[in-house]
């Protein structure tokens, strides 16, 4: 009986210094959100891309995709982007989009946006967030770069655009899972 007490404090003990310290922190995965205006089209892609890399890594970290702008009469993926990663053996057909609020403002460790409007949205709406909300260029790079918008614009338009999340999803990942914010 007493051993199971002795044991039972131990644990209670452990437990307690882990919430102290933070460890329970490192234990669970670098939470990414990616946002753009709409939630159709350069977030989604960027989900895909950073959830592909997530998984052939194997590393931890989980990524959701959001609007900053959510028009509910246009909720599903751009048929380019869809083609395109379809290429790739990635499906986002099945994408419906979902506007960014309070929850992912507060659970985020990482907030990467499209342009700076969509960084300045955020910053006005979620004050919380600063200091962790970033364009993706300038979170991967370090310079302020933004990712163009292909909505309406021909395929080799998209094409562009992809090539350049491609590069820039992959170091932002990368910087996130070594470091969060």
């Amino acid at each position: 009986m007493v051993g199971r007490w002795i044991f039972g404090l131990a644990v209670l003990l452990s437990v307690s210094v882990m919430a102290a310290t933070g460890s329970f922190a490192a234990h669970r995965p670098v939470r990414i959100a990616v946002v753009d205006t709409g939630n159709t089209g350069r977030s989604v892609t960027a989900e895909a891309l950073a959830t592909t890399i997530i998984a052939k890594r194997k590393l931890n970290a989980i990524v959701i995709s959001r609007a900053v702008d959510l028009n509910p009469y246009n909720i599903h993926p751009e048929a380019n982007f869809v083609t395109l990663l379809r290429a790739r053996h990635i499906d986002v057909a099945a994408h419906v989009s979902a506007q960014f609020g309070t929850q992912e403002a507060k659970y985020s460790d990482v907030i990467l946006t499209m342009t700076e409007a969509h960084k300045a949205w955020i910053v006005s709406h979620f004050p919380e967030a600063q200091g962790k909300v970033f364009t993706l260029g300038e979170y991967a790079t370090g310079t302020p770069t933004e990712v163009q918008d292909a909505y309406g614009k021909p395929l080799d338009f998209y094409k562009t655009v992809l090539a350049q999340l491609d590069q820039l999803v992959d170091a932002a990942v990368e910087k996130a899972v070594r470091k969060p914010g």
